[in-house]
């Protein structure tokens, strides 16, 4: 019974890997203080798992790929108004405390042309702030007493308010043509009492340009196995621009193509339609005339629901189909925070582990569904609290940075993991296998407990270790890590079967000779096999371990040595015996290094293990 319990004893301690825990959870708090100082706070510590594994990053336009900082071009204006009235009114429907990235160069604009002085004459009654429905501000005005109505939005949204005698289709053009150069376009309008509907003043473009380190960077990433998709509310056009520019690629789509409210069908059934019925009524006219008459068609139906947003799921189409649209895409134009939320959840069921960023309130359930949700710099409380990840500075950079250093955390957990199981596996069968088939302890209970302290508490230090950087997004592969982890764990066995085997019938030692060899061949083994797992590469190849990871080993080692040598709580051996027992363990780890990189060949041949 006694046998029974040392037994059951011996095998508890020499199974439960204690320090997993402990070294899991400080190599992650150090990879968050690492992000940290590059202004990226991580709000729970198992996202950097997550961060890690990211490979698809769908980032904001505006204040990530641009500066965030408009300037005002040249604005436009229309029946007879003037640049000055157009700047006045722009300032009127805004409102300067508020410190709007769009409202702010407005109000830069008048103090530069000493316009300042005669918004003093003016005092805003209400104000009606933007929002993505309505699409425009609005102000109630008083200067003396008259009372009047300001408002600036988008082109089309303000053209609306604006009755029919208005030119639609010359300010459209307007807007077009700064569209296809990349400036936002806002309308502007006012109408007085005696007015029936607002009186169009003119246009005012503005422009955003791009972070000058975005190209770089947003090619930094694509090396890095990172798909980076622009997600913004501006039109198709503008993205367009922004999103050659920067090198992203030019398939921009729609949002409402992703919700089922898209024109783009009834557009073409509208050219089908309007090719038969030319055709009925004109047989002789040539396909030419034909066609010329059915663009015609098309450019005006285009104009009408330029928009129009149909109902959602107006247009039917299979998840499968939105899926494709959505992985082949560069981007997204006119999106709302609830297309983020869709954007993320389509990409997940495609297997795609996904990066989203946000920084309003209505951004909340998208980063908390996102595997990796990224408030960035300003974003209010909500978006923060549902964030897995708070950045501190503009910039896509800063997200980059952040999933580097996610990597390189994961790739420290990686390895160590390797060497806990291995070590457990190597641990458990052999002291197993002496009990069971030889009767014999390999090592005492105090053997086993000084072997745990040397092993494990020196191994904190992995979370200072330097690695490589993987090149494409990684994950969890636990058939990979169980599969190298048992063969470098039965290959510790046979090693330590061996030295076992020339202790007894080659140097005939004593019993308690022998435990102490095998004490001090586990003690040394162990770390050899650290750093073994650190890197899919040869062992003395870069990139070299930390100099903090190296010495705790080395250290460690020394003392185990010095315990047998001495022997201290454990048969004493002399340096002799240890130095041979230093040469076997470090025999054994070159060969373990060898067929270790054997392994990850054949297990990534074809695809063996996904």
């Amino acid at each position: 019974m006694i046998e029974i319990l040392r037994f059951t004893l011996v095998l508890t301690v020499a199974a439960i890997p204690v320090a997993l825990p402990a070294v899991l959870s400080v190599t992650m708090a150090v990879g968050a203080m690492s992000l940290a100082k590059k202004q990226a706070i991580v709000s729970r510590l198992v996202s950097i798992e997550e961060l890690a594994g990211v490979d698809v990053l769908c980032s904001d336009k505006t204040g990530t790929l641009t500066q965030n900082r408009m300037t005002v071009s040249d604005p436009v204006t229309f029946y007879g108004h003037t640049v000055e009235e157009l700047m006045l009114y722009a300032a009127l429907a805004s409102k300067e405390e508020n410190k709007d990235p769009i409202e702010t160069p407005i109000f830069e604009y008048l103090q530069k042309t000493g316009q300042t002085k005669e918004l003093k004459q003016y005092q805003q009654v209400k104000f009606t702030p933007f929002d993505p429905v309505s699409k425009r501000t609005e102000a109630i005005v008083k200067s003396g007493d008259k009372t009047f109505l300001v408002t600036k939005g988008a082109s089309q949204v303000v053209l609306g308010l604006c009755g029919e005698r208005i030119n639609q289709e010359e300010i459209l053009g307007k807007v077009g043509g700064f569209a296809e150069k990349g400036f936002r376009t806002l309308g502007i309008a006012v109408k007085h009492p005696e007015d029936k509907n607002f009186d169009f003043i003119g246009l005012l473009p503005l422009f955003d340009p791009p972070r000058e380190d975005s190209k770089s960077t947003i090619k930094e990433a694509m090396n890095l196995g990172l798909d980076v998709k622009m997600v913004t509310g501006d039109n198709i056009a503008i993205g367009k621009q922004i999103a050659n520019v920067l090198g992203i690629g030019d398939n921009i789509l729609d949002a409402r193509d992703l919700r089922g409210a898209s024109n783009k069908e009834l557009v073409i059934l509208g050219k089908i339609i309007s090719t038969a019925v030319f055709k009925k009524l004109s047989p002789n006219i040539s396909e030419r005339d034909t066609a010329e008459f059915a663009k015609g068609v098309v450019k005006d139906i285009e104009k009408e629901f330029e928009d129009i947003e149909l109902p959602k799921g107006y247009v039917n189409r299979h998840e499968s189909e939105i899926i494709e649209v959505i992985e082949d895409a560069d981007g997204f134009a006119q999106v709302f925070p609830e297309d983020k939320y869709l954007i993320v959840d389509k990409l997940q069921k495609a297997g795609h582990i996904v990066g989203m960023t946000g920084d309003g309130v209505n951004d909340a359930p998208a980063l908390k569904k996102a595997d990796a949700g990224i408030a960035v710099s300003g974003a209010t409380d909500a978006a923060r609290a549902a964030a897995d990840l708070v950045l501190l500075a503009p910039g896509l950079s800063v997200i980059v940075d952040a999933i580097t250093g996610a990597r390189v955390t994961f790739e420290r957990m990686k390895s160590y993991s390797l060497y806990r199981i291995a070590e457990t596996i190597r641990v458990i069968l052999f002291m197993t296998a002496s009990i069971v088939i030889f009767n014999f302890y390999p090592v005492t209970a105090i053997m086993i407990i000084i072997l745990a302290l040397l092993n494990d508490l020196p191994i904190l230090a992995i979370a200072y270790d330097r690695t490589k950087v993987d090149n494409e997004p990684v994950r969890w592969n636990m058939a990979e890590v169980m599969s190298i982890s048992t063969m470098l764990g039965i290959l510790g066995v046979i090693a330590s079967f061996g030295i076992f085997y020339i202790a007894e019938e080659y140097m005939h030692l004593s019993a308690p000779v022998v435990q102490s060899f095998i004490f001090l061949k586990l003690a040394v083994a162990g770390h050899l096999t650290i750093f073994i797992t650190r890197t899919e590469d040869r062992f003395w190849r870069k990139p070299h371990p930390a100099p903090i990871l190296l010495w705790a080993a080395v250290l460690t080692k020394i003392l185990a040595t010095l315990f047998v040598v001495y022997g201290w709580f454990v048969a004493p051996i002399g340096w002799k015996y240890a130095l041979i027992v230093w040469g076997y363990a470090i025999a054994w780890a070159v060969v373990n290094d060898f067929v270790k990189v054997w392994a990850y060949k054949i297990l990534r041949k074809d695809n063996i293990i996904a």
